[in-house]
């Protein structure tokens, strides 16, 4: 079985290729740089990149790969979440394939296979596992029975993610665009305990009434009210410690939850992709909590972490392993796809 995944979701095109669970290439263009000056995405350069990406970049993966259009057996792309003219692109060209193909088309989760990927990795999933996804636009708690049939949302955000909380505080700081790396560099050379900001449903009745949801907004306006104090006192900005203590604040909380999910249902394992899943901080913090609470985590390399054609390719070569059915091709995109639904009819 050799599954052709496309990715265009957000600002990269990415066209991979698995066959029998084995990632043959993985190629992905990225238009991130164009938009440094505006401090975010432009969903309209994006699409254009991505028309512009696309027939080259899967030229190259079908060449990396040695294998021509006509042995791929299935096609699988992004069908949502995300921005709609990006996915539109993706889709689009998913679906004319599969026609002239006359091959299965899966238009699938975006956020389910920022898990799937992990399998090429770090190989079979567990019987079940909780699964965190964390990136730039999206945080979620998933319970996993099988990653092509059964998932289960247990919380998410309810306003800013974790990866856009980032890239708010960034700005403050004076940081360039994107704010994760840059924090995360920073983070290193400061103190997590120099303040204490706080965490977001944490607390009293917040923390039953959103036992596996997360906030980050109030953590935001705490940051910028530091910043602020600094600078009305006259006082230098302490960067180092701010981005230390940030970041610690949001891996804190998304980590407690995550475990607590693991010891209330029972799993020994968390799964955690997503672009933020890259930030050394969430990595050092997850390992040693993880021998606290006796559970596995798994993390794919930082390379798999970030948007990619290899986790759709995935997920695509373990819904057709699983005999589901494939999507229509009269498929259309669905910007906000409910984390449980894996495949789009």
């Amino acid at each position: 079985m050799l599954v052709l995944g496309i990715e265009t979701s957000c600002d990269e095109t990415g066209v991979a290729l698995v066959r029998d669970g084995e990632l043959l290439t993985d190629v992905t263009a990225t238009s991130m740089d164009e938009y440094a000056r505006f401090g975010g995405i432009i969903p309209e350069i994006a699409s254009r990149a991505h028309l512009e990406s696309f027939v080259p970049t899967l030229d190259a993966a079908l060449e990396k790969a040695e294998v021509e259009l006509g042995d791929v057996d299935a096609i699988a792309v992004t069908a949502g979440p995300g921005l709609v003219g990006p996915l539109t692109i993706g889709v689009s060209a998913a679906k004319a394939l599969a026609l002239a193909l006359g091959k299965p088309l899966y238009g699938v989760n975006h956020i389910v296979g920022h898990l799937a990927v992990d399998q090429l990795v770090n190989g079979e999933f567990p019987e079940r596992f909780i699964g965190l996804v964390v990136s730039g636009g999206h945080s979620h708690l998933l319970r996993v029975g099988n990653i092509a049939t059964d998932i289960t949302e247990l919380g998410g955000t309810l306003d800013d993610a974790a990866g856009e909380a980032f890239d708010k505080v960034g700005r403050l700081l004076g940081l360039p665009y994107p704010g994760g790396p840059h924090i995360d560099r920073l983070s290193q050379q400061g103190d997590r305990y120099a303040i204490g900001f706080p965490r977001g449903l944490s607390r009293g009745k917040d923390k039953v009434r959103h036992q596996f949801n997360y906030s980050f907004s109030g953590l935001k306006t705490a940051v910028a009210r530091y910043v602020e104090g600094c600078e009305a006192r006259g006082e230098d900005i302490p960067k180092a410690d701010v981005a230390a203590s940030f970041s610690y604040a949001v891996v804190d909380v998304l980590l407690e939850k995550a475990f607590n999910a693991c010891e209330t249902f029972e799993s020994d394992t968390l799964v955690i992709g997503g672009g933020f899943s890259a930030n050394s901080m969430l990595r050092e913090i997850a390992a040693e909590r993880a021998a606290k609470y006796g559970v596995t985590v798994r993390i794919p390399p930082i390379r798999y972490c970030t948007d990619n054609g290899a986790m759709i390719a995935a997920l695509g070569w373990s819904l057709a392993r699983e005999g589901v059915d494939p999507s229509p091709l009269s498929v259309t995109v669905n910007t906000g796809l409910p984390r449980e639904q894996i495949v789009l009819r």
